[in-house]
């Protein structure tokens, strides 16, 4: 498994030393096995030991040169200020969210599963899903970071954020970190079913020193199923904003800690979101199947194709479909995206996707699940080959 290079024994050390956190209860993301997590409180800086009453002081004997005590570890230095947590979705809004659905039909599941029997298909069913997995459990020697975006909003780039971390998250043992570089009202948080949230990127930036451990950090961070943690962008506030250098500084303080990072960036041409394409192993280009989600996408990848060769070989388009009969011929234009070099997924529509509440990834149809698999696995196998 993962966790044969020293920095990932070190950081699941750390982790096991410490007992977990005590869960929130909620409908969490990740494969729907446990809820999101509320943020542990920051790291308190522990009170030195006191001198005993009567201990007696120094006489004229005491030799000049003993050695004096050792001065205790510098501990992560505590922020001026500490912002209150808020409320993923306003309790004025929560009672408006109808029971999730199932990402397919009752009788498209039934049909499914006979199919499967019948032609015997089973097997070999489990034999690719165990193929694709062993491709995302492969060892990193450092962080590999995967930067997700789109041209424009209502692509599905956060959704396929989500289903990437959540991915890593479930196969993977080393530690899994979720980025919202995306502050403007951004919906990570939501997807990945968590509750409250406090400290955000732009927050991080500003506390995050190099002698923290990973325990330290993950105190400031939002814990979700499967070791893996959110950092959010913002706490829905419109206005809010995330220079690069914050972002720069986070990044490449939080890259050691974590086996992967995905990064829900903003959409294009915004300068975060240049940047961390710039900076990441692998990019993941959101595309609605729509005719002009296509156009706008195949633009953008002839751009790309002036850049080093690296950025486009290391991009994989994700196509979504967002109805269940889509305008146009997929797989034509998953073949066109492909004809400019990059990699083209196809992710089929689901009916609990779409309703764009809390991922819970037992409501997925199969043909979800094992198209975002292949996926992650894909984009995992492209951040490898850039160091």
């Amino acid at each position: 498994m993962p966790n044969a290079d020293n920095w990932q024994g070190d950081v699941l050390r750390d982790l096991r030393g410490t007992p977990p956190p005590q869960r929130a209860q909620s409908h969490g993301a990740a494969h729907g096995h446990h809820p999101a997590q509320e943020q542990q409180q920051p790291p308190q800086v522990q009170p030195q030991p006191q001198p005993r009453t009567g201990a007696r002081a120094p006489g004229p004997n005491t030799p000049a040169s003993s050695p004096a005590p050792a001065t205790p570890p510098a501990r992560a230095r505590r922020p001026a200020r500490s912002p209150d947590s808020r409320p993923v979705v306003d309790s004025a809004l929560s009672g408006t969210a109808r029971r999730p659905r199932q990402g397919e039909p009752a009788a498209a599941r039934v049909s499914r599963a006979i199919r499967r029997i019948v032609s015997s298909s089973a097997a070999r069913e489990v034999a690719e899903i165990t193929r694709t997995a062993e491709r995302i459990q492969q060892p990193v020697t450092t962080g590999r970071q995967i930067a997700v975006t789109s041209i424009r909003g209502g692509a599905g780039k956060t959704t396929v954020a989500a289903l990437l971390g959540t991915a890593y998250a479930h196969y993977r043992q080393d530690p899994v970190l979720l980025v919202e570089a995306d502050p403007a009202l951004g919906s990570l948080p939501l997807r990945l079913g968590a509750e409250t949230l406090r400290w955000t990127t732009a927050d991080l930036a500003d506390i995050v020193e190099p002698q923290m451990s990973l325990l330290d950090v993950t105190g400031y961070l939002v814990q979700l199923p499967d070791n893996a943690w959110l950092l959010p962008g913002s706490q829905g506030r419109i206005g809010a904003m995330l220079d690069t250098a914050a972002y720069e500084r986070v990044m490449v303080a939080l890259r050691r800690y974590f086996g992967v990072t995905v990064v829900d960036c903003e959409t294009l041409p915004a300068e975060v979101a240049r940047v961390a394409l710039s900076a990441a192993q692998a990019r993941v280009l959101a595309a609605p199947a729509t005719l002009d989600g296509i156009t706008s996408t195949y633009a953008v990848l002839q751009w790309m194709q002036g850049l080093p060769s690296h950025m486009i070989a290391g991009t994989v388009v994700a196509l979504t479909s967002t109805t269940s009969r889509p305008g146009i011929d997929v797989e034509d234009a998953a073949e066109k995206l492909r004809s400019t070099g990059a990699t083209v997924h196809v992710l089929p529509h689901d009916r609990h996707l779409a309703a764009g509440g809390a991922l819970r990834t037992e409501l997925l149809a199969r043909p979800t699940r094992l198209a975002a698999t292949r996926l992650a696995a894909e984009v995992f196998q492209l951040s490898q080959k850039r160091r």
